[in-house]
Parts: C-alpha cells; sequence; structure tokens
C-alpha cells in the first residue's frame, strides 16, 4: 500500500470515521475529535501494511469498529486525566492572584517563595505552569497556547526542572 492509496481510503472514510467518533466518544472531551482520528488511521495503516485486513467486511465498517475503540480508548485516557487535575487540585490551594501551595506547609511563605520562582521562569514555560495550577489539562493546555501536546509536556518538564533549579540557586535560565 503507498501513501497515495492510502489518502484515497482517508478520504473515503472520513465521515464514517468522525460519526463513529462523535457517537463513542463522551461529548466534554470533543476537543480531542482530531487526536481520536489520527488514531484511528494510525492503527488502520499499521494494520493494512502488515496485510491483516482480510476483507471480511467493508473498509468502512472495519474503520468504524477501530474508531469506536480509539473513542473509547481516549474518553479513558481523558478521564484518568481529569483524576488526576482534581487529585492535584484537591491537594494544591490557591491564595491571591494565582499563587499557589501545597496544604499543610508554612503556607503564605511557601506561596510567596513558588510565585517568585514561577515569575522567574520565560514565558513559555511560566504560561504551562500557571495554566496547570489553575486545573487545566494537558490537552486543554494545547489548544488554548496553540501548541501540541508534546510541546506542553517538555515545557512543564523543563519548567519545573528550571524551578528546581532555580531553588537550590542553581542557575535560573
Amino acid at each position: 500500500m503507498d501513501d497515495r492509496e492510502f489518502a484515497e481510503i482517508v478520504k473515503n472514510t472520513k465521515p464514517v470515521v468522525l460519526s463513529a467518533i462523535k457517537r463513542h466518544q463522551a461529548p466534554r472531551f470533543y476537543y480531542a475529535i482530531d487526536d481520536t482520528a489520527q488514531e484511528t488511521y494510525i492503527r488502520a495503516y499499521r494494520a493494512l501494511t502488515k496485510k491483516s485486513f482480510r476483507a471480511h467486511s467493508s473498509m468502512e465498517t472495519w474503520l468504524y469498529a477501530i474508531a469506536k475503540n480509539e473513542s473509547l480508548r481516549m474518553t479513558k485516557k481523558l478521564e484518568r486525566e481529569e483524576e488526576k487535575v482534581k487529585n492535584a487540585s484537591e491537594e494544591l490551594t490557591f491564595y491571591g492572584k494565582g499563587i499557589w501551595f501545597r496544604k499543610n506547609e508554612d503556607t503564605k511563605t511557601k506561596a510567596v517563595e513558588a510565585w517568585n520562582l514561577i515569575k522567574g521562569l520565560p514565558e513559555k514555560y511560566r504560561s504551562v505552569i500557571k495554566l496547570i495550577a489553575l486545573g487545566f489539562t494537558e490537552n486543554q493546555i494545547s489548544h488554548r497556547l496553540s501548541i501540541k501536546k508534546g510541546t506542553v509536556k517538555s515545557r512543564l518538564s523543563r519548567g519545573r526542572e528550571l524551578i528546581q533549579r532555580m531553588a537550590k540557586g542553581g542557575l535560573g535560565k
């Protein structure tokens, strides 16, 4: 199978795949429809290159089943992310304008220290960390800032790393 053939399959089956996703993915996660469709076609492409599709059913039916499974998988994944955010937000308390700290610490002092460290970050890291502290998921941040989810993850990781270095008195940037 070459790219042109697969592009034709995508073109001909996209309405079926999108209808399966909309039918089986929780409405609150519709922002992830494109990601689910992409995962559907990746799975299909891998199966087609391995010659796993035996044509017992039509291509549309087969892709509908894959899209349904991917929708359910994506819903569960996003529910787990929501649960993590819920648990994290229960652990965090907010003070003033976006200053946050963990419960059971010397609250005001820790909050101010944390906020000063966050303020010292470059904007690209600071914006992601602020949104995480406010309870946004990585997908929501990705869409809000118009960056890829992987970029959100790496900026969060690098931002945390910079905060740790700055807290230990290392280089800030």
